[in-house]
């Protein structure tokens, strides 16, 4: 068994972490409904679970992917992060109370997309993923 770079073994990481955060905004969204429509939270509960339970299947597919050494799942880890950091930033901008952070949360945001962005499109990267289709006998 072949050991996985760091880099694709920190996306791994990165996208448990994002898989399970939205699992518990699907969980929360639905558990205390009745708590955020008497508080008038925005988003509503309903377009809360609605993107937890979106983000939850597309990481747990994008896990199952990487962890099983798919051809797609570097162009999906991509747009998922693309599609992700839009989804953030809308509901940021759209939903949510300005906040002072915002030039910290747009760096992270750079350095993570960054980071995505060459782990999927490094050397090694592209070996973990290669499969000898026609193995060399001598």
């Amino acid at each position: 068994m072949s050991k996985r770079p760091f880099g694709v073994t920190l996306s791994l990481w990165l996208v448990l972490f994002l898989t399970v955060w939205n699992g518990f905004r699907l969980w929360t969204a639905i558990a205390w409904r009745d708590v955020l429509n008497e508080f008038a939270v925005r988003p509503g509960p309903i377009i809360t679970a609605i993107s937890g339970a979106f983000w939850l299947v597309t990481g747990s597919i994008l896990l199952w992917g990487i962890l099983l050494k798919k051809a797609w799942a570097g162009k999906m880890l991509i747009g998922a992060a693309a599609g992700y950091s839009v989804w953030y930033w809308s509901e940021r901008l759209v939903w949510q109370e300005p906040r002072q952070n915002w030039p910290f949360a747009v760096i992270l945001n750079l350095i993570l997309l960054v980071f995505i962005f060459l782990t999927t499109k490094s050397l090694t990267r592209e070996a973990y993923d290669r499969k000898v289709e026609n193995p060399r006998v001598e």
